[in-house]
């Protein structure tokens, strides 16, 4: 027994002391932050006063469409989507307001054109008045973008066939639509 006494002092000086838990003045947190951009498409601002005005639609000699018809693009400044998106052009024909029966024989009362946004993507969105599928309307971009959109129209024919006179009206109207939409 006497052994083992003696071996108790050493076999305490063995044991590893435990040092009473250290306090610190700092203590560290973490606090995440979370947002969203959600998916959105601005069509920007048109330039001038959003009219493609082509003054008188005959020529005075003929009677029938002018073959100079042209108007300037108008131009959608600042248009924008966060991400992918679509760009659609959509148009209605250049249509009699006023004289809204059915033209006699020989007669017209709709102007059919073409109308194009370039400026979005690689192809230009294209869309005919005088066809049934417009399959070119509608075009894809991959990506988020920013830029202008340059809206034309050109191509302009007499409703019926190109021999047929427009029925007298001071107000013919058509419509161009650009749509930007975000795709997910």
């Amino acid at each position: 027994m006497r052994k083992l006494l003696l071996l108790a002092p050493v076999l305490i000086a063995a044991v590893p002391s435990v040092a009473p838990a250290q306090t610190s003045n700092t203590s560290t947190k973490n606090v995440g932050v979370v947002g969203t951009a959600p998916a959105m498409c601005f069509g920007g601002t048109l330039t001038g006063n959003g009219n493609y005005d082509l003054g008188v639609l005959i020529d005075a000699t003929t009677g029938q469409l002018r073959t100079d018809l042209s108007a300037p693009a108008q131009i959608l400044v600042g248009s924008f989507c966060t991400g992918r998106s679509t760009i659609t052009v959509v148009a209605t024909p250049l249509a009699a307001q006023n004289s809204t029966v059915a033209p006699p024989s020989g007669f017209s009362r709709q102007v059919d054109y073409t109308a194009i946004a370039t400026g979005w993507t690689t192809s230009p969105a294209s869309y005919s008045t005088a066809t049934a599928t417009n399959s070119a309307a509608t075009q894809t971009r991959a990506s988020a973008f920013t830029g202008d959109i340059t809206v034309a129209i050109s191509g302009f024919a007499t409703s019926g066939g190109s021999n047929l006179r427009l029925v007298a009206d001071d107000n013919y109207r058509g419509l161009v639509t650009v749509t930007l939409a975000a795709v997910n």
